[in-house]
């Protein structure tokens, strides 16, 4: 229960405030204008059973603060602490992982653009996430057409004495042989950000004028390249839609709920045209609508993202005033958030609550399509339950050397990455397949038992042996008949895939393009992709490593010192104590210490 005995140490301050269950993990995390007074409000809770605060309050075992010296900075920091921690009962916007970025490396002295799948926290500009791959990579190919940038790998150029073949084609400027001026080639850069900030209008103002300017100075061969990138522009703009008559930059927020669930959409408006959209979708959300609407406007901005110069809404969420001053001051100018009740501002938020509805169409879709393919799995294999979450194993290894388990988890036909895990084989030496499956069958169905939550069907990548080996793991641990167990394999290269089921005798055969069996396959592959990177990995790790990493105090800079000063592990093995001491940053004791390793 919500502990209440703290309270008396609690200030009359502007701050954030952490619930926390038994664990100390985080259920959630909320600002406050005065801690004292809000927490004080949970004190005082009295809602019914059923009322989400009054589920929330009964996990809550302390309450951490975190005091500021103002509401926004509160606010500030309760959307860093959200992002970090991912609390149960707040709004996460958990769709940024699946989409992907394009990244300009704009902190490099010769910059790139690429796609990336996640945002790191480094010096470059991220833009997206797209939510369509076509659209991402139909945008790199558009600024490979108009801006020659680098394409080579790794943030220092490397010099070279003569170009590569996208020089010939006339994708790139060539740095690395020194063909390229640095000027000219940090304005394509910002050519670049221009076009993927949408303000496609000014980069061609920008163009015509240059263009113009060169025609002028009588290059001809600059103003009709200039030509030629204005010409590619216009032609991408002729397919854009038209959203408004007034060239602004907005982006405009649809909000639709159905019971408890919400759907968000946001529409991406840059000099009147649709450049791009946004959806989420909440299942659950803590709190009034208001409320919820403020959690993902906060959520959504920060200093990574493009910032419009006006925001539409659908209603006037909490703390809009609070909001609005950290977004300008992100923006460094003022933004104007607005509820829109006339005029052409309210079709947009028409259009943007269309897709906000969309959402739920497209799910309900989904779900419908998902319950079908579910019955038809359960009937066909003859399973006791419906498959709702299905879990698969792969075991990775090199002639037994570096093995790992993977585990893959589908819930309701798609991938749940978060449930996703590598397992490093701790008890078993050399090839001894069965022994490995065995070993991370008995961990992770062990700790199933533990948190309840066991799958409801497990697939076993093999035959009959892998099958009856995961089944003598559930037997010892009693739980055999809770779920359900399916092998898949193919035995022979001239055969299709087998499906195997305890008490059968002979494997369950379906028709290639069987809708059951291609789901199966698709688990199954996606355990073995997930478990080949993740060994690569691991693989290309170590074949980097040498004998001198193994040596406690000697880092990267000792090794590459070592190295350097003897040329060879060989010869740092025939050094003596004193000659190692020679080299910069390794004493006596160190020395001492790498002569006995080597040559123990």
């Amino acid at each position: 229960m919500f502990p209440q005995d703290f309270l008396s140490s609690v200030p009359h301050s502007p701050g954030v405030y952490l619930m926390l269950d038994s664990k100390s993990a985080v259920l959630y995390v909320g600002k406050a204008k005065d801690l004292f007074k809000r927490l004080a409000s949970y004190a005082r809770h009295n809602g019914s059973d059923y009322n989400k605060t009054t589920i929330m309050l009964k996990f809550v075992s302390s309450v951490d603060t975190i005091i500021t010296r103002t509401e926004k900075e509160a606010l500030i920091l309760e959307a860093s602490l959200i992002k970090k921690h991912k609390p149960k009962y707040n709004i996460i916007l958990r769709d940024d992982k699946n989409y992907p970025f394009i990244k300009v490396t704009a902190d490099e002295e010769w910059p790139r653009v690429m796609m990336a799948r996640r945002r790191r926290k480094d010096k470059a500009r991220y833009f997206g996430p797209y939510s369509s791959s076509s659209d991402m990579w139909s945008t790199l190919k558009l600024i490979s057409s108009l801006f020659p940038l680098r394409k080579c790998k790794g943030g220092t150029l490397r010099p070279r004495k003569r170009p590569c073949l996208n020089h010939q084609m006339g994708k790139c400027l060539a740095p690395c042989a020194g063909y390229a001026d640095a000027r000219h080639y940090q304005q394509n850069v910002e050519n670049v950000i221009m076009l993927l900030e949408g303000r496609n209008k000014d980069l061609i103002k920008k163009l015509t004028e240059k263009m113009e300017f060169a025609a002028e100075a009588l290059n001809f061969e600059e103003a009709a390249s200039l030509r030629d990138q204005l010409k590619a522009l216009n032609r991408t703009l002729e397919k854009q839609v038209v959203a408004s008559q007034q060239k602004n930059n907005r982006d405009v927020f649809g909000f639709t709920r159905k019971g408890a669930a919400v759907a968000v959409a946001i529409l991406f408006i840059r000099d009147g045209l649709i450049s791009g959209s946004r959806n989420f979708f909440l299942e659950e959300p803590y709190g009034e609508d208001s409320r919820i609407l403020a959690q993902v406007v906060n959520l959504f901005y920060d200093q990574d993202s493009y910032l419009p110069k006006e925001i539409l809404l659908p209603f006037e969420p909490d703390d809009l005033q609070l909001i609005n001053e950290k977004l300008t001051d992100l923006r460094g100018t003022n933004i104007q958030m607005s509820v829109p009740q006339r005029g052409d501002r309210v079709k947009l938020l028409n259009m943007a609550q269309a897709n906000s509805d969309q959402v739920f169409a497209t799910k309900e879709k989904k779900e419908k399509s998902w319950e079908s393919l579910a019955r038809t799995i359960q009937q066909k294999l003859q399973l006791q339950r419906s498959p709702e979450r299905v879990e698969c194993l792969d075991i990775s290894n090199t002639s037994g050397k570096l093995a790992v388990g993977s585990l893959v988890c589908y819930e309701q036909g798609e991938p749940s990455k978060p449930n996703f895990r590598h397992y490093s084989i701790k008890t078993i030496d050399g090839p001894n397949d069965y022994g490995m499956m065995r070993e991370v069958l008995q961990r992770r169905l062990s700790r199933g038992i533990e948190e309840e939550n066991l799958p409801d069907l497990f697939v076993v990548d093999g035959g009959k042996g892998q099958l009856s080996m995961a089944l003598a793991v559930a037997d010892e641990l009693g739980i055999r008949d809770q779920l359900d167990w399916i092998g898949i394999a193919k035995e022979r290269e001239d055969e299709g895939e087998k499906l195997y089921k305890p008490g059968r005798k002979n494997p369950i055969i379906l028709p290639a393009h069987n809708p059951v069996l291609l789901y199966m396959m698709r688990i199954r592959d996606e355990s073995h992709r997930f478990g080949v990177t993740f060994h690569r990995r691991i693989r290309n790790k170590t074949s980097f490593l040498s004998e001198l990493d193994q040596i406690p105090g000697i880092g990267h800079e000792r090794k590459k010192s070592l190295l350097k000063n003897f040329g060879s592990l060989k010869r740092i093995r025939e050094a003596t104590p004193e000659d190692l001491t020679q080299v910069d940053g390794i004493g006596n004791d160190l020395a001492r210490q790498i002569y006995d390793h080597l040559n123990k």
